[in-house]
């Protein structure tokens, strides 16, 4: 740089914009080029990202681990790609979006990271959509499910869960036909996730000839509710539903005891999970719906051999664990029908899969990157167990 220095001013200016040229390519060629070149690496890795830490962090912790376990089975038959090993990089994205984005950045950026089982979140899958779109990288969400996500059109995504337009529709027909409820207050968290379930909850009970009293939005991290929950009080809702996740949804239910609220507490799949029931605490979580994508794996007889062999592992499974074994399969299914470790014969690769057969069910994706098999199933607390009850509609 000294030698520039003492260039006449004119060129000097020249070299300084070549220079800035020069690292602006390397920076872009660093961050896209490596779509289009197979790695040498003897490695093959697949990212999986959601919150693993913080308030959220079961749910992300459990999801990875039904990924990692899928990694580990495939690496044990060594049946993906001759002389290649999977190795499962996990990013924690706090359930933030922008820290999303810089985890999406990191793993378009990294020759080896041919996919990502990934985000958890909707607000924090739709921007980091945009980011492995531009990267040409496999995107597969196991659990996001904003139906706007797969709209923006983008050919690198792909979702193994069902929607919120289908499973908000399908909670609101459960509450009118087998709860009988005709009245009740509508609470969301204001996030890409909780609004949108609770939006498309709303328009079908409003089919349903169901009264809505109130539709209001909390927001994520906040601890006291009371205030809304002493002006929902007289209303005296049958039911009040929650979209969001189950930090937020166990302090709701507990202070709306706590003020002898004593309606009837349903969520969607944020809430699904035994740790509401932990947070909530048995007594208080008691008799709590909560609709989610998919049945009981318990049940389901293709699903006996991953339980047994997870929770050998890592202990009892979690609602989310099997979507991200599947979520993971799919994408090692794609690599080894692309025969090498390249990102666009990859994303070739998985647009080609007619069918999966994962331990959730089939797994069949449209045009869009959705999964055409959107079952809703329906669990409730009883004796202080996630029991499943049946189908949502």
């Amino acid at each position: 740089m000294k030698k520039y220095a003492r260039q006449p001013t004119n060129e000097g200016a020249f070299v300084k914009r070549i220079h800035f040229v020069l690292i602006g390519s390397v920076l872009a060629l660093s961050f896209t080029g490596c779509t289009q070149n197979t790695s040498q690496s003897n490695v093959i890795k697949i990212g999986c990202s959601a919150p693993l830490t913080g308030d959220q962090a079961q749910i992300g912790i459990d999801t990875c681990r039904g990924a990692q376990l899928a990694v580990d089975q495939a690496n044990q038959k060594g049946e993906v790609l001759p002389g290649k090993t999977l190795e499962l990089l996990e990013l924690d994205d706090q359930h933030n979006p922008a820290q999303a984005v810089n985890v999406a950045k990191k793993y378009v950026s990294d020759p080896d990271v041919i996919a990502v089982v990934g985000h958890f979140n909707s607000s924090c899958t739709k921007p980091a959509s945009a980011i492995y779109n531009e990267g040409g990288m496999v995107q597969i969400t196991p659990a996001s499910t904003n139906p706007e996500l797969s709209k923006q059109g983008f050919k690198t995504f792909f979702r193994a869960a069902a929607t919120d337009d289908v499973q908000g529709p399908a909670a609101a027909k459960y509450v009118a036909s087998k709860l009988g409820v005709k009245r009740l207050f509508i609470i969301d968290d204001k996030t890409t996730y909780g609004k949108g379930l609770a939006d498309e909850f709303e328009k079908e009970a409003r089919k349903q000839s169901i009264e809505i009293l109130g539709h209001e939005g909390i927001t994520q991290g906040d601890k006291d509710f009371t205030p809304l929950l002493t002006k929902i009080k007289p209303m005296d809702p049958e039911l009040i539903y929650f979209g969001g996740i189950y930090p937020e949804g166990s302090l709701l239910i507990r202070q709306a005891r706590g003020l002898n609220i004593t309606s009837k507490f349903m969520g969607g799949d944020g809430l699904a999970t035994p740790i509401f029931i932990e947070l909530a605490s048995k007594e208080i979580a008691e008799g709590t719906y909560a609709s989610m994508v998919g049945g009981d794996m318990r049940k389901i007889p293709s699903a006996a051999q991953f339980i047994k062999d997870y929770e050998a592992k890592y202990g009892s499974m979690g609602q989310w664990s099997a979507y991200g074994f599947d979520s993971a399969n799919v994408v090692i299914e794609a690599i080894r029908k692309a025969g090498q470790n390249n990102r666009e014969a990859v994303l070739k690769a998985m647009r080609e899969i007619p069918v999966f057969k994962g331990v959730t069910g089939e797994i069949i994706f449209d045009e869009k990157g959705d999964n055409k098999n959107q079952f809703i199933g329906v669990f409730k607390v009883e004796n202080g167990e996630l029991t499943y009850v049946g189908p949502a509609a």
